[in-house]
């Protein structure tokens, strides 16, 4: 039906007769001219309709006059050079001149406009339409260019590329399952993987040494900007290394793809950090690089003040007093104040002091009074506050503390300015490796129960299960977690014991990981991977803030798919095909 691509039109076709398909962007009827600007994927071309006295010229005119937004056209004409160039587009020194013009669709009325900034709802029903809009056409490419230089990458280096199960075990990896009803086997469920993290431990057991896939994932969860209940991800395993070695080596990959496909360069060496550090100074384990402000302990300088808020938690093994400078911060009014209060409440804070001290040097502080003469000056001083600035004080439990501080960080950092151009890379590494679960009066995995303790012994772990240390680590960009993984446990004997630390007994072990501990038995090498999120690169890629706008089909906050319509009812009688009987809906 065509002979070349609308975005790809250029000087080099000045005088062929070409035949382009596409949607009409922009029509404009000048009276005897008329003007349209045909789109396809690769891009934008002007199409010209000439004067009705030319001879011949009158139909196609007329058809040209009767386009509309989002017609789906079929145009032949000759390329010439535009008098008027265009350098807002690719195809912007050259345009067509039309000989005919056929209608293949009329586009009824269009709910939106792709140059209108419509709600994010309407686009996710009408997605056909919102996909067609150069801007998603462009975020969609940028996904296929990555997931291309990856696999081009990994094939050149001797991974394989193996599929692994879909349908498979309900086994607990820190979120919900999602659950398939077996028709043969009445009461008995698949699930679909949150990760094909056993199968990846497996094929190193079965000597495949190097592994990767572009897998799909699942995991019934709440949803966010940068969460989906299904999702796209590398994932990754080696046998026979360290954890350098998978560090070096994908470290290069990311600097290989992000060079391939947006043309950065990142660093030659991504910088490393421990967890505990990155708690430490930024309050959070992602920590954003670009923005320079750090949180300082001041629990010594507050112990013995009358404040019961500090106090309680300086006092306190588990407690943590931080406070946060913020330069140029006194210009905020008691309603922003209060605003960033209300925030760091979303992380679990009860309450944000506050100090600011005016470009006189006069400081404004509600817990003053609580300290000894020239002690509320010496924490000032301690934590670099100077004329102009605000510091905020957060008491508390040490990582809660640590969580709401490091949302202030962030919020303060986008507020005033203070995000940095460019890119900043970087390792967290030695992650704990449990946390403790107070409303199920358990230990939890902070990554997954197949994660390595960076200690060999068993009675070591046991020993000191609250202050472990893991192998585990992450790949950390601007803010975002877009790689995790470990060196894996290789041993059955660390597995069980590991197992046994999260309050799972021996007889739900063989129930659940039977088959894991048997392969373990059989000379299991040392391996480890990490897993890359497709959609949370490709979103940083393209420039956008939400994964969504890099998945053709996503589903909303409310885990909907409002193009379908999906979750929907089903039928009574095939619910009795798969053995399932709805409960009503417990209030």
């Amino acid at each position: 039906m065509r002979t070349h691509f609308c975005g790809l039109i250029d000087e080099a076709l000045i005088g062929q007769t070409v035949t382009l398909c596409g949607w009409a962007d922009v029509a404009r009827n000048m009276g005897q001219i008329v003007f349209i600007d045909l789109r396809d994927h690769e891009g934008i071309v002007q199409i010209v309709a000439e004067p009705a006295e030319v001879e011949g010229n009158a139909d196609m005119l007329a058809a040209a006059a009767a386009v509309g937004y989002e017609d789906c056209l079929r145009v032949t004409g000759t390329v010439r050079r535009r008098q008027s160039v265009n350098d807002k587009i690719r195809t912007g020194q050259v345009e067509v001149v039309a000989e005919r013009i056929e209608l293949l669709n009329k586009a009824e009325p269009l709910p939106f406009h792709h140059h209108e900034n419509p709600g994010e709802d309407i686009r996710l029903k009408y997605r056909y339409l919102d996909l067609r809009s150069p801007d998603m056409q462009r975020k969609m490419r940028t996904r296929t260019k990555l997931v291309s230089a990856l696999r081009h990458y990994l094939d050149a280096r001797g991974f394989q590329d193996i599929e692994t199960p879909i349908l498979t075990k309900a086994t607990p990896e820190g979120a919900r399952d999602f659950l398939v009803p077996a028709r043969m086997h009445p009461g008995e469920f698949y699930a679909l993987p949150q990760s094909p993290q056993l199968f990846k431990q497996i094929l190193m057991m079965a000597g495949f040494d190097r592994y990767y896939q572009i897998a799909r994932c699942f995991r019934d969860e709440a949803l966010r900007a940068d969460r989906q209940l299904e999702f796209t991800q590398l994932d990754m395993e080696f046998a026979w290394v360290s954890e350098r070695d998978v560090q070096d080596l994908t470290e290069d990959m990311i600097r290989s793809v992000f060079r391939e496909v947006i043309g950065v360069e990142l660093d030659g060496q991504f910088p490393r950090m421990t967890w505990a550090e990155a708690m430490r100074r930024y309050g959070s384990d992602k920590p954003d690089l670009r923005i320079a402000l750090e949180l300082v302990d001041v629990a010594e300088l507050v112990k013995d003040c009358e404040f019961g808020v500090f106090t309680a938690a300086a006092n306190d093994a588990d407690g943590r007093v931080a406070a946060l400078r913020i330069p140029g911060g006194a210009a905020l009014s008691r309603k922003q104040i209060d605003e960033y209060a209300a925030h760091a409440a979303k992380y679990g804070a009860k309450g944000l002091a506050y100090a600011k001290i005016d470009e006189a040097g006069a400081v404004n502080s509600p817990v003053a009074k609580f300290f000894a003469e020239g002690a509320f000056d010496a924490l000032l001083k301690h934590v670099g506050a100077g004329n102009g600035d605000i510091v905020f004080f957060g008491a508390g439990a040490y990582n809660k503390v640590s969580d709401f501080m490091g949302a202030v960080r962030l919020k303060a950092g986008k507020d005033f300015g203070l995000v940095q151009d460019g890119w900043k890379p970087l390792w967290v590494t030695d992650f704990p490796m449990f946390e403790w679960d107070a409303e199920e009066n358990r230990y939890v995995a902070l990554h997954h129960p197949f994660t390595a303790p960076a200690v060999d012994s068993i009675d070591d772990l046991r020993a000191n299960a609250k202050t472990a240390v893991s192998r585990g680590y992450d790949m950390v960009l601007n803010g975002n977690e877009i790689g995790g993984g470990s060196i894996r446990i290789h041993r059955p004997q660390m597995q069980s014991a590991v197992f046994d630390l999260l309050g799972i007994g021996a007889e739900e072990q063989r129930a659940k990981f039977g088959f894991l501990l048997d392969a373990l038995k059989y000379g299991a090498p040392p391996h480890g991977g990490i897993a890359f999120g497709i959609d949370r690169i490709a979103a940083l890629m393209a420039g956008t803030e939400s994964i969504r706008d890099v998945i053709a089909f996503p589903k909303t906050t409310s885990a909907q798919c409002l193009m379908t319509d999906a979750p929907s009812p089903i039928a009574d009688a095939q619910l009795a095909e798969v053995h399932v009987q709805v409960r009503e809906k417990q209030e």
